[in-house]
């Protein structure tokens, strides 16, 4: 039984912990919400969208909605299948299959961006949608088979096999059985995945160009050579590019946390 002593000790734990994250957070909200920079104009409120019309963020943000949505659909429909496969049936040359995925999952950007950026060069598609979004469905699909894969790896064979005796096929076992189960794991998936996405900065930077292909991050990179001397507006920029991360998490965290903790107890 935890005592009272223990009890206080752990919110104070927890409370620290919170108090060392939010800490910067802070600081950037309440520097977007300070006094105008020098030779500006407004203040508080009005810095956002004064930031959003010099950063030209309209272009920016509606991009990545696009490349994420994109990335986190497509993505996360493969994930599910590739998992549910390795997960429950016997597919031949399945483990190293799976260990191929894995690699996909450890090699980091920063080794394959340049090979890649010629490759696709070579077949004409740089500087386009593709370019920028199907590298990064190709890393959302190995970081998705792995947790997939965990999730339907670690169900009870007697549900499949009850849903079978009911003459069910494979594809009305999973949408119908397998995916409402497996809830939490699904919105955990997503959740990361559009952290990923939208966050990503180095394939978007090399594959395109064209300012119409430039994601959040990257206006925001652009809006901070431009705001050198003055950090107001800066702060609003990086508040309005990391705000639908935290609306998306906010709006999905009961799924997400049970996701994790049910991945921590099946661990």
């Amino acid at each position: 039984m935890i005592t009272r002593a223990e009890r206080a000790a752990n919110y104070a734990i927890l409370l620290a912990f919170a108090l060392f994250v939010l800490w910067p957070l802070g600081t950037i909200v309440l520097a977007a919400l300070g006094p105008p920079d020098v030779g500006g104009t407004g203040g508080g409120l009005a810095n956002f969208p004064a930031a959003w019309r010099e950063g030209r963020f309209g272009t920016s943000m509606l991009t990545s909605v696009a490349v994420t949505g994109f990335v986190v659909l497509v993505g996360g429909v493969f994930s599910l299948f590739t998992g549910y496969a390795f997960g429950t049936m016997r597919v031949p040359g399945g483990r190293v299959l799976f260990w191929l995925f894995v690699l996909g999952l450890m090699v980091p950007a920063e080794v394959i961006v340049v090979p890649l950026y010629f490759d696709l060069r070579t077949l004409g598609l740089t500087n386009t949608f593709g370019a920028v979004a199907m590298p990064q469905v190709a890393q959302t699909v190995a970081f998705g088979t792995f947790w997939m894969r965990a999730y339907f790896a670690a169900l009870p064979r007697t549900l499949i096999e009850a849903a079978r005796l009911d003459g069910a096929n494979s594809w009305r076992i999973l949408w119908s059985v397998l995916v409402p189960a497996g809830r939490p794991a699904i919105v955990t998936m997503v959740v990361l995945t559009f952290m990923f996405t939208w966050n990503e900065f180095l394939i978007p930077l090399v594959m395109a160009t064209d300012q119409g292909l430039r994601t959040a991050p990257l206006g925001l990179a652009l809006f901070q050579g431009q705001h050198t001397s003055g950090f107001t507006l800066l702060a609003a920029g990086a508040v309005i590019v990391a705000a639908p991360v935290v609306i998306v998490y906010l709006f999905l965290q009961r799924h997400f946390i049970r996701g994790m903790l049910d991945g921590a107890l099946r661990e």
